[in-house]
């Protein structure tokens, strides 16, 4: 398949609702999760969702293993994960700085909730349901904002902390997004 441009904010199509998926282990499907992943993974990034690469459709895909980019995260299984539901387990929020292929060269500490459970589909259709904390959470979270039109910095709740990655870690290697 092949690498595909990510939308970057400012492009509208960042702020629509994604549509749900109707059909599974399809040709079609196969080749957007195949896009998503030669994206994300050349791109060094955490997560993707599938409007960031212009498709409209209720598609993410995540996965961290444990790097230096990450010293502190635990690593996240690579998950595909369709039409996805997310329910709060806490009303516990955590600041964590976060990243994004769409808002690239910037960082923002954003508040999430710190436990949540997720549920929705892999391509083939077959039932995913997590309970999951910390980074993972985090991970997700910020994947399936993407499904209803929201990025990171809308969720930014003290802009002393949305800046530019350079200025805000200059002694550090880039991150990814």
């Amino acid at each position: 398949m092949s690498i595909k441009p990510v939308l970057k904010m400012g492009d509208p199509r960042l702020l629509e609702v994604a549509r749900s998926v109707e059909k599974f282990n399809i040709p079609e499907l196969e080749a957007l999760i195949r896009d998503m992943h030669e994206t994300m993974e050349a791109l060094d990034g955490a997560g993707l969702a599938a409007p960031q690469i212009g498709v409209g459709l209720q598609v993410v895909i995540f996965g961290v293993k444990r790097n230096r980019r990450y010293p502190d995260a635990e690593e996240v299984p690579y998950t595909v994960l369709i039409n996805p539901v997310l329910t709060p387990l806490t009303e516990n929020m955590e600041q964590g700085w976060e990243g994004c292929l769409s808002v690239p060269g910037m960082r923002a500490m954003v508040p999430r909730f710190a436990s949540v459970r997720y549920q929705g589909s892999d391509q083939y259709g077959r039932p995913i349901d997590r309970r999951v904390d910390g980074f993972h959470a985090r991970v997700v979270q910020h994947e399936c904002d993407h499904l209803q039109g929201i990025l990171y910095p809308m969720r930014v709740t003290d802009f002393r902390t949305f800046g530019f990655t350079d200025v805000l870690f200059p002694d550090h290697e880039p991150m990814a997004e």
